[in-house]
C-alpha cells in the first residue's frame, strides 16, 4: 500500500481488509471529506501564515460545496472510467439533506469528488487524488 497512514492503520486495528467496491457511495464521501480537508489544511498550513482563524478561514473558502464542485468539474477530463464511475455513484446518490449555504447541484457534486477522495485514499492511492486537485486547482485559477 502506498499510502502509510491507511497502512498503519490496517496493521494497528483492522484485522482483514475490506473490499472497498462494497461500500456505499456516501460512506466513500464521507471518509474523502475528510481525506480532501486533510489535504487543504496541509497546503494551507505550509503556505499561509498568520493565526488559526486565518488559516481556518482560508480552507472554509475552500472545503465547500461550490469550490468542490468547481473543482470536480475541472479535474473531469483526467478521470479514468473507474474514477469517472465512483464520482457519477457518488454524485447521484440519494442524501437526506444539503449543505446550508449550497445548491443542490453544487452539492451533489461535491459528494461525487469527496466519494472520488475516499476511494483513491481506500485503494492507497492518495497520490492521484493529489494529481486530480492539483490540476482542477490549476485549471481554476486557485492558488495558496
Amino acid at each position: 500500500m502506498s499510502n502509510s497512514l491507511l497502512g498503519e492503520i490496517h496493521t494497528h486495528f483492522l484485522s482483514e481488509p475490506k473490499d472497498i467496491r462494497t461500500y456505499a457511495p456516501l460512506k466513500l464521501a464521507y471518509l474523502g471529506d475528510a481525506v480532501f480537508e486533510i489535504i487543504i489544511r496541509t497546503l494551507i498550513i505550509e503556505k499561509t501564515g498568520g493565526p488559526v482563524k486565518n488559516l481556518h478561514k482560508k480552507s472554509s473558502s475552500l472545503v465547500n460545496a461550490g469550490t468542490q464542485a468547481g473543482l470536480a468539474a475541472a479535474m473531469q477530463e483526467l478521470l479514468t472510467e473507474e474514477e469517472q464511475t465512483i464520482f457519477k455513484q457518488g454524485r447521484n446518490a440519494k442524501t437526506s439533506s444539503v449543505a446550508k449555504n449550497a445548491d443542490i447541484h453544487d452539492y451533489r457534486n461535491a459528494t461525487g469528488l469527496e466519494s472520488l477522495f475516499g476511494y483513491l485514499y481506500l485503494l492507497g492511492q492518495t497520490d492521484r487524488a493529489i494529481e486530480l486537485l492539483k490540476f482542477a486547482m490549476k485549471r481554476q485559477n486557485i492558488i495558496l
